[in-house]
């Protein structure tokens, strides 16, 4: 699977295929755990455990790391790329951080709950499941074959639907949830059918999950970054002017980072956001 970017209906860079599985700890009763770092700063998430579908590369990969730098235990998971993965565990660990990488293809549904499993052995009880990972499934309607359409319904909507089903299962009493999205879903063109759809039915199961869980305090949300700066993006728009035409597009008139997105993850999965829940939050600059 490959990590998908979003980007007034050009596919660049976000979600990331079934890439990183951390076993972040989410919050109980909508309280973090407190602890304090190595410089004596305190840490929003000490004491919780995350799993990060899709972690190993761009938008994934920086929420692997702003979550373990605000002290969750993380699980991320990759599809393809160990060395990456390996990298991205290797940074965390060396900034003082715990990480774990966990191999998990999630275009094989029977590999979400072996994937929560796996991540509940490494980290223990789950506080927070983040559902990143993703494929791009890009194509126009009438090229699109049956393999193509289930493949990205399976990694986009399935393979999460199994994981939040696991969650609701077994995720701690006031745990976060968030499903990484795009600005697809509101910014159509052609050739994102297939892509848009599966990001909008995982918006509306992010919304009535919200009121499934809230009950115990555990909120949903969805994330939809717009045009990101990263490998995957550059990769589907190699051309220099593409980036500076959809930058121009922006209300801050430029391309977005992985860390602009994590930055919004983290908010979502502390204690500051205990009353934000069955929302989604257009990350994009103001792109969409």
């Amino acid at each position: 699977m490959t990590e998908t970017g979003h980007a007034a209906g050009l596919p660049g860079d976000a979600a990331g295929l079934p890439g990183d599985a951390a076993g972040l700890p989410g919050e109980g009763a909508g309280l973090p755990g407190e602890g304090a770092g190595l410089d004596g700063k305190e840490l929003r998430l000490a004491g919780k455990a995350a799993l990060v579908t899709g972690g190993s590369r761009g938008i994934g990969r920086a929420i692997a790391e702003r979550l373990a730098a605000d002290g969750a235990e993380v699980v991320l998971s990759y599809a393809i790329n160990a060395g990456a993965a390996a990298d991205v565990v290797a940074v965390i660990t060396a900034a003082g951080g715990r990480a774990h990488a966990v191999t998990a293809d999630l275009r094989d549904p029977g590999a979400a709950r072996q994937l929560y499993d796996q991540a509940e052995k490494i980290a223990g009880p789950l506080d927070i499941l983040i559902n990143n990972a993703a494929i791009a499934g890009t194509g126009m309607i009438a090229d699109t074959s049956d393999e193509d359409f289930d493949a990205t319904m399976t990694a986009n909507v399935k393979s999460p639907f199994i994981l939040i089903r696991e969650a609701v299962r077994r995720l701690r009493d006031g745990g976060r949830i968030v499903n990484i999205s795009t600005v697809n879903t509101v910014l159509n063109g052609p050739g994102m059918a297939t892509y848009a759809a599966s990001k909008a039915a995982l918006e509306l199961l992010s919304r009535v999950a919200a009121y499934e869980l809230g009950e115990r305090q555990i909120t949903v949300n969805s994330v939809s970054p717009g045009a990101t700066d990263t490998e995957m993006f550059r990769t589907a728009n190699p051309a220099g002017e593409v980036h500076q035409q959809i930058a121009a597009l922006t209300a801050l008139r430029r391309l977005g980072q992985p860390a602009d997105v994590a930055d919004v993850v983290a908010l979502l999965v502390s204690a500051d956001a205990r009353w934000l829940t069955g929302q989604n939050i257009r990350a994009s600059g103001g792109l969409a």
